[in-house]
């Protein structure tokens, strides 16, 4: 079988994109896993389905670089977005679903080859505080830690300790270090699926933001 991709990025966090409306392919977690594969595969922090929906514009199946299926990626629902765009699905605006709900995205700006694209999230109704971190859930579950020198921090190694801690071996969890500077927020994530830091996360960021207000 031949199969057809593309590759989005947003803000350095990138995708193997697929239009799958004709239900053609079958989601294997190995094969999945080896796609994304930087240096035997196609290389991707994670693999996006465009699915038919009778209700939506288009329906989003999201697996991390490890083949397994997630609720939503902020920045990957971004890039479906700018993907239903470019095969004419939409025009400025998509409202689509997810596993963990319903979205809408946003086209605002296409210019010198680059679109900005907004994304709503679901509402965050609870968050867990603990002693030197929070947890909150902005459509996948976020470990927040504030630190004083995030540039000194060893992101694959202490975001792989708290990921794989007792509390969270069984589904894991993203970890993020948040650094305040200046009213502005720098944050560096660890991501679960793909078992390393990542460039950008925006359920990530999302979740930070929320942690600092």
């Amino acid at each position: 079988m031949i199969l057809s991709f593309f590759k989005y990025e947003g803000t350095g966090n990138d995708f193997i994109m697929i239009d799958d409306r004709s239900s053609i392919l079958k989601n294997s977690a190995n094969a999945i896993s080896r796609l994304c594969n930087r240096k035997f595969g196609i290389g991707a922090d994670g693999l996006i389905l465009l699915n038919k929906h009778p209700e939506y514009d288009f329906r989003m199946s999201y697996f991390n670089a490890n083949g397994q299926e997630a609720n939503i990626c902020g920045n990957g629902g971004r890039c479906i977005t700018a993907f239903a765009r470019d095969l004419g699905l939409i025009t400025e605006k998509a409202a689509f679903l997810a596993n963990d709900g319903k979205h809408s995205g946003f086209i605002i700006k296409r210019a010198q080859n680059k679109t900005i694209v907004r994304l709503s999230l679901n509402d965050v109704d609870h968050f867990r505080e603990n002693n030197d971190h929070l947890i909150i859930n902005t459509g996948v579950p976020h470990y927040i830690k504030f630190v004083d020198q995030i540039d000194q921090i060893n992101v694959f190694e202490e975001g792989r300790k708290i990921r794989f801690s007792k509390p969270f071996s069984k589904n894991g969890i993203n970890v993020d270090f948040v650094q305040i500077k200046k009213n502005r927020l720098f944050v560096r994530t660890y991501e679960r699926g793909v078992e390393n830091e990542t460039l950008s996360c925006g359920t990530g960021v999302t979740a930070s933001a929320l942690a600092a207000y």
